[in-house]
C-alpha cells in the first residue's frame, strides 16, 4: 500500500529533523561557545544527562535560532503530513464511522500548529505577563497535544490489528505503547516538581530526554511498518 511506504519514510524524517535541529544547535553553543555572540555560549555540558542547560536557550538566539525556527517550522509540516497520510491510512481499515480516527487527527494537527507557534515566537522577548504566560500555554499544548495524538493513533492500531497483522511489526508497536506509556507517567509523576521553584537541571534534563521520547515515536513508527 501506497500509504504505508510514504508513512514510514516520511517518519523518519519527522525524527531526524528535529533531533539534528535541536542538537546541532547545542554542538554550536557548547563547541564553540567563544564565536557565540551575546554570552549565549555555555561551555561543555551533555544536558540528556547533568541538565546543564535547556533547549530554548540553545535555540532561542543568533546564529542557533537561524536553525531552530526553519527545523521546527519544518517539523511541523512534516507532522502535518503524517497524520493526514495516517488518517487516510487507518480509515482504509475501518469498517464504521464510530471510530477515534478524527481524535489523533486533531491532536496531531494541533500540536503541529503549536510547534510552528514556538517556533516563531521562541527568542522574541517582551517585558509582558500575559505574552510570557502565552508562549507557556503553546509549549504545553503541544506537548499535550503530541501525547493525545500518539496514544490515539497507537489505541486505532490495537483496534484493528487483525486487519494490519500482516503489514506491521507487532514487537515494535508493543514497544510504542510502552514509550508512550512511560512519557504519560514521566509526566504525572514529574509535574509537582516542575510547577516548584529549582531544580534546574533536573528539569533541563527532562526536558531533552523527554523531547527524544517524543520523537522517538517516530522513529519507532518507520520500523513498525514493514517494506512494501
Amino acid at each position: 500500500m501506497s500509504n504505508i511506504s510514504k508513512i514510514k519514510s516520511l517518519s523518519l524524517w519527522v525524527f531526524l529533523v528535529p533531533f539534528i535541529t535541536v542538537n546541532s544547535c547545542l554542538l554550536i553553543v557548547t563547541l564553540f561557545n567563544e564565536y557565540v555572540p551575546h554570552g549565549v555560549g555555555i561551555g561543555p555540558t551533555f544536558p540528556y544527562f547533568d541538565g546543564g542547560t535547556s533547549i530554548s536557550r540553545t535555540a532561542r538566539n543568533f546564529p542557533t535560532s537561524l536553525i531552530f525556527k526553519p527545523g521546527m517550522i519544518l517539523t511541523s509540516l512534516l507532522l502535518i503530513r503524517y497524520w493526514i497520510l495516517n488518517k487516510e491510512l487507518i480509515s482504509k481499515f475501518t469498517d464504521n464511522k464510530n471510530n477515534t480516527i478524527k481524535y489523533f487527527f486533531f491532536f496531531g494537527i494541533l500540536s503541529a500548529v503549536c510547534l510552528i507557534f514556538h517556533a516563531i515566537f521562541i527568542g522574541i522577548n517582551f517585558d509582558n505577563i500575559f505574552y510570557k504566560l502565552f508562549r507557556k500555554i503553546v509549549l504545553l499544548s503541544f506537548i499535550i497535544f503530541e501525547i493525545l495524538a500518539q496514544s490515539f493513533l497507537v489505541l486505532n492500531l490495537y483496534k484493528r490489528l487483525d486487519k494490519i497483522s500482516d503489514f506491521i511489526n507487532k514487537k515494535i508497536l508493543n514497544f510504542k505503547l510502552l514509550l508512550i506509556s512511560v512519557l504519560i507517567i514521566t509526566t504525572i509523576v514529574s509535574a509537582p516538581i516542575i510547577a516548584q521553584d529549582g531544580y534546574t537541571h533536573f528539569k533541563h534534563a527532562l526536558e531533552w530526554n523527554y523531547f527524544f521520547g517524543v520523537i522517538f515515536f517516530y522513529f519507532l513508527t518507520f520500523l513498525m511498518w514493514k517494506k512494501q
